[in-house]
């Protein structure tokens, strides 16, 4: 069991971790018709919107409340309820999703009271349009949280409470922050091969994964519609991924009584095939033979990797779920993980990373302790340190804003896994350092024909 050091500094020299709200955000974007709106100022909307722009290379439905200095000291009520009517006849979006912000936390307001008297004070205009509540402030948490409490939100805004029929062929799957666009479409491809029918909530790999529209649209276009969210308790079970996803499955369950199934990572052999045994089991199926080979060649590429990956020092620095998720894979080659740095310490997860420790940090800490690695992982922020420690960078997480395609790289289930291999022997054997000019050459030096005359006298 890992030990979880608190954080000490009072200030983060290199930030590791973006906001709830971005992670709010981040998950009201992955519903078919939505609006994300921060409720604060212009800038807390305009970093996330800069940073979310970079990561994902495309345009960003996110607005704002634009509270100004009267508002703080006033109130906000009037702010919120323009900026839901200003949306709702310019946008006309399906979900208008509410991100709290450090700055009307702060002051403590009643948000939810608020929007409850405006959802009923204009029940008329907002017809068509659910209107969700996250409570994220910036000095709480972190992605992973704002992630979880809009999902959660969602679920329990729109999902009805009780559903007579059961779908046997129909299953809900809540992916965490740290599922890709990639993984997403081949988890739904998984599934549909098993001949089940999965609601995926969120579902950016519907309205994030790079595709252009004929038409200007406002809201973002594609993902989980709100008819699926509204009738998820038609499913006959509920898949989570990772540890943030408990509370929004717990809340499904206490809602419609669906059953759920947590899997801490879906990255390597082992906990692939637990997802694969599940499906089976749920369709009374055979795995496809496309899901065979991919295991099969699974088994190859961690053969040939381990020549690559056994014995390496890797130091880790990511959210709770990606750090345990890559921790996982990296031991399970045979490497070892010497720093682990992490965003919060609220996490259950934390406790079973394979590492002695866990630091709550900052990408600072990330450099102190990393000396001695061959391999950091994180994002694109670590590439300084990565560059002063002369350590190559595996980049993973959000934001990465020096790569091209991030959202489309896979890391779970067989396919996933057999790329990461592949990935990170590939790093290693392109940055194998040369002797120095300096160093012994054992040709040039005589001694490995003293060695091979030694060894031929031993034989005689």
């Amino acid at each position: 069991m890992a030990r979880i050091l608190p954080q000490t500094k009072s200030a983060a020299i290199n930030p590791l971790k973006s906001s709830q709200p971005l992670g709010a955000a981040f998950a009201f974007l992955g519903i078919n018709g939505a609006m994300p709106v921060f409720h604060g100022s212009q800038g807390c909307t305009s970093f996330a919107l800069v940073l979310l722009g970079r990561h994902f290379k495309e345009l960003i439905p996110l607005q704002t409340t634009a509270m100004d200095e009267i508002a703080i000291v006033v109130g906000c009520a009037d702010h919120l309820e323009e900026a839901i009517l200003n949306l709702k006849a310019r946008a006309k979006p399906r979900l208008i999703g509410i991100c709290t912000t450090a700055l009307v936390e702060t002051r403590d307001e009643d948000v939810a009271g608020d929007l409850a008297t405006i959802k009923r004070t204009r029940a008329t205009e907002l017809t068509g349009t659910e209107v969700v509540l996250a409570r994220t402030p910036d000095f709480d948490g972190a992605i992973e949280e704002g992630w979880s409490k809009a999902v959660t939100a969602m679920i329990e805004g729109i999902t009805r409470p009780r559903t007579q029929y059961r779908d046997p062929r129909k299953i809900a799957i809540l992916p965490g922050w740290n599922i890709t666009v990639a993984d997403i479409e081949h988890l739904r491809e998984t599934a549909e091969g098993f001949g089940l029918k999965p609601v995926i909530l969120p579902d950016v790999s519907g309205a994030l994964d790079g595709t252009i529209p004929d038409h200007w649209i406002p809201t973002t276009y594609g993902g989980t519609k709100i008819e699926d969210i509204r009738d998820l308790g038609a499913a006959m079970q509920c898949i989570a991924i990772g540890e943030q996803m408990r509370r929004p499955a717990e809340a499904l369950q206490r809602l419609t009584g669906v059953p759920y199934v947590l899997f801490e990572s879906l990255t390597g052999l082992k906990n692939a095939d637990q997802l694969i045994r599940l499906l089976t089991a749920m369709s009374r199926e055979q795995a496809p033979a496309n899901v065979r080979r991919s295991r099969m060649q699974l088994q190859d590429a961690m053969l040939d990797g381990h020549f690559h990956l056994a014995g390496k020092k890797i130091a880790i620095a990511s959210e709770p779920d990606q750090l345990y998720q890559f921790a996982d894979f990296f031991t399970g080659m045979g490497a070892e993980i010497t720093a682990a740095i992490t965003t919060t310490g609220s996490s259950k997860i934390l406790q079973i990373v394979p590492a002695e420790t866990v630091q709550v940090g900052d990408l600072s800490d990330l450099e102190h302790l990393a000396p001695g690695a061959d391999l950091l992982v994180t994002h694109s922020h670590g590439r300084q340190a990565a560059k002063r420690l002369d350590i190559p960078l595996m980049r993973i997480g959000f934001p990465i804003f020096d790569r091209l395609g991030s959202q489309h790289k896979l890391t779970i289930l067989y396919q996933g896994t057999r790329d990461m291999i592949y990935e990170v022997a590939n790093i290693f054997q392109a940055n194998q350092h040369t002797p120095t000019s300096g160093a012994p050459n054992p040709i040039r030096s005589g001694e490995l024909q003293n060695d091979l005359n030694s060894s031929s006298l031993a034989r005689q």
